[in-house]
């Protein structure tokens, strides 16, 4: 993982984001990350407008985390070290159909995580 004094932010990241394409673009570099997984999550789809966002992740259906409020459901994913100018790189690649919280993963990290706002459009 990279060096946290560099990177104190944690990103926990279940799509797009661990895509090195759309890390390049995003961060001007790959992320080095952890595997990870949250608990009262369940993964949904999302159709993406935005022509910059489906240019830089190849894809206009994107996943999407959806509260449950049951701790069985797990999803899985990476946490990276993140600088706070790039934690705001990766606010604006985000969608509004996104919000950004802070959520405390499996193994007791806490990482900012994107996951639906409260009127997504998710299918």
């Amino acid at each position: 993982m990279a060096d946290h004094s560099n990177y104190p932010v944690r990103l926990f990241s279940y799509g797009t984001l661990q895509l090195p394409s759309v890390q390049l673009a995003t961060f001007g570099r790959r992320l080095d990350g952890v595997c990870d997984a949250l608990c009262g999550y369940r993964v949904d789809t999302i159709e993406i407008v935005d022509a910059e966002v489906v240019r830089t992740s190849g894809s206009d259906c994107h996943a999407i985390l959806v509260a449950t409020s049951n701790p069985s459901d797990l999803v899985e994913g990476m946490v990276f070290s993140i600088s706070e100018a790039e934690l705001l790189n990766a606010d604006d690649y985000e969608v509004d159909d996104y919000q950004r919280v802070l959520a405390r993963c499996t193994s007791a990290r806490q990482a900012w995580v994107y996951v639906a706002a409260s009127d997504p459009k998710v299918s």
